[in-house]
């Protein structure tokens, strides 16, 4: 048999934990939420991290090193500091390339060396999340793993592998004040194909 107090305190940790866990989760739909968080992207919006730790930060020159995986990003308004995470359409894959190896349209839409596009397939709208050796080459390339779609980001993220018919859109960048912002809006359509 247990004794009052244990109970009582069990179930006070209890109810202490729940509230906290409710209140965290208003905050976080509550961010979601805001005028403009499912807006596009749109010219001078910063980049923040979207995941991790860092989730929130803005992402400066500082955060890349050639070769490492992409950052995941949402853009951000610089004047409302709304984050656009209300529609996973907004999410971006960032990453830094080496601009000898970029075509000259992918190189043309890069801040130095650094490149941006659309984190969502467009097969079938899954999220793209991978960075590995191609199937059909010796380079990385940005992986979707719900069909094996691979896109080459040094080339204008071009379709190399997989069921996917459409590039990733890409994402033009500049640099501020050392932080990445965006220059222009997505070049091509977001999201997977239509049928028909």
């Amino acid at each position: 048999m247990r004794c009052p107090k244990q109970s009582r305190r069990s179930l006070l940790w209890s109810t202490l934990a729940t509230g906290a866990f409710l209140t965290v989760g208003r905050f976080a739909a509550a961010q979601e939420d805001q005028p403009g968080s499912s807006d596009r992207p749109k010219k001078g919006d910063l980049l923040v991290v979207s995941e991790g730790e860092r989730a929130g930060a803005v992402i400066t020159l500082d955060d890349f090193k050639l070769g490492e995986p992409p950052l995941h990003a949402w853009p951000k308004d610089p004047k409302t500091s709304v984050v656009r995470n209300g529609s996973r359409l907004n999410e971006i894959l960032v990453i830094r390339l080496d601009p000898g190896e970029m075509d000259e349209e992918t190189r043309s839409r890069s801040a130095e060396g650094i490149a941006a596009y659309s984190a969502i397939c467009t097969h079938a709208g899954c999220s793209v999340t991978g960075w590995l050796k191609s199937e059909t080459g010796d380079k990385d390339v940005l992986k979707c793993f719900c069909h094996n779609s691979e896109f080459n980001p040094r080339e204008g993220a071009q379709v190399v592998f997989g069921p996917a018919t459409r590039r990733l859109p890409a994402l033009p960048l500049a640099i501020a004040d050392g932080s990445l912002t965006i220059a222009a809006t997505f070049v091509g359509k977001v999201g997977a194909q239509q049928p028909g």
